[in-house]
C-alpha cells in the first residue's frame, strides 16, 4: 500500500489549511489513520489520530484547532488545521496502523508534506 499526501504549503499565522492523505493498494487490516509532524531538530510527534471506532487523540497543542476525519470510501484522511502557529511548522506524514496479514503489525508511512507558517 501506498500513501499520498497533499495540501502542504506556506500560510500566515492564524491561517487554515486542509491536508489530505490518499490511501491506495491493500491493507490486510487497519486499525487507526494518523498525522504525525516533525519539526527540525525535533522528533516526530503524533498530532491526530482516528480509530476503526471512530474515536479521535489529539496532541494537545492542537486541541480545539485541528480537526482530523476520514472518508472509508475514498481512502482517504484529512487534516483540517485552523489558527495556525508559527510552532505548527513541520513536516507533516500521512501514517496507518495496521496489519499487513493476520499476523504481522505494520505502519504505513507517506512521504510527508511541508507546512510551513509564516509571516
Amino acid at each position: 500500500a501506498q500513501l499520498m499526501e497533499s495540501g502542504g504549503g506556506l500560510v500566515q499565522p492564524g491561517g487554515s489549511l486542509r491536508l489530505t492523505c490518499r490511501a491506495s493498494g491493500t491493507i490486510f487490516r487497519i486499525d487507526a489513520v494518523g498525522w504525525y509532524r516533525q519539526a527540525p531538530g525535533k522528533q516526530r510527534e503524533l498530532v491526530a489520530e482516528i480509530t476503526n471506532g471512530q474515536n479521535t487523540n489529539y496532541a494537545d497543542a492542537v486541541k480545539g484547532r485541528f480537526t482530523i476525519s476520514r472518508d472509508n470510501a475514498e481512502n482517504t484522511v484529512y487534516l483540517q488545521m485552523n489558527s495556525l502557529k508559527f510552532e505548527d511548522t513541520a513536516v507533516y506524514t500521512c501514517n496507518i496502523r495496521g496489519y499487513r496479514d493476520y499476523a504481522t503489525r505494520w505502519d504505513y508511512w507517506g512521504a510527508g508534506t511541508q507546512v510551513t507558517v509564516s509571516s
